[in-house]
This record gives C-alpha cells, structure tokens and sequence, in this order.
C-alpha cells in the first residue's frame, strides 16, 4: 500500500532539494523518498544539515543589495570626484 503527500516548501527550500536530487541523479521526489525511508539516521542528519545550511545561504545571499542608504546614489564623475575631495581633506 502507498500514500500519496502533497507539500508545499519554499522556491528556496525546493531548490536545496533540487540540487542535492541532481547531486545524486534522482528527481526530487525520488530523494526524499530516499531520504526518508534511510535507516541510518547519521546520514539523514548529514543530509538535513546540508539542506538546512543550503536554504540558510540562499537566505543570506537574498539580503544582498537590500540595504538602502535612505537616499539616491550618483555614480557621476562630479559626485565621486567630491567624495574624494571630502576623503582627502580629512585630517587622519
């Protein structure tokens, strides 16, 4: 006898699975299966840490570019040549 279980995970989630799957060349579902059914639970803990640090680093690389400084940004030579002016006439 079989069940059936519908999940819904996070893209991010889903994309640790997908690429621990390819790892292995099973589909997603095939290594969950297979992740699940191990009897050895040091390597379903190996395996779950490393999805969980996956999903963790896709969580970090997500906040990148997010800080706004709370006001516009000019890459103009104009802007940056005053920086430098600013820099350069600080007394360290």
């Amino acid at each position: 006898m079989s069940q059936q279980l519908t999940l819904e995970l996070s893209d991010e989630v889903y994309a640790a699975l997908q690429r621990q799957a390819n790892a292995v060349g099973l589909s997603v579902a095939e290594w969950v299966i297979a992740t699940l059914s191990q009897k050895n639970h040091t390597s379903s803990n190996r395996l779950n840490f490393q999805v969980q640090k996956d999903a963790a680093r896709l969580r970090f690389r997500s906040h990148a570019g997010a800080v706004s400084l709370g006001y516009a940004t000019d890459a103009g030579n104009e802007s940056i040549d005053a920086d430098l002016a600013r820099a350069y006439a600080d007394e360290y």
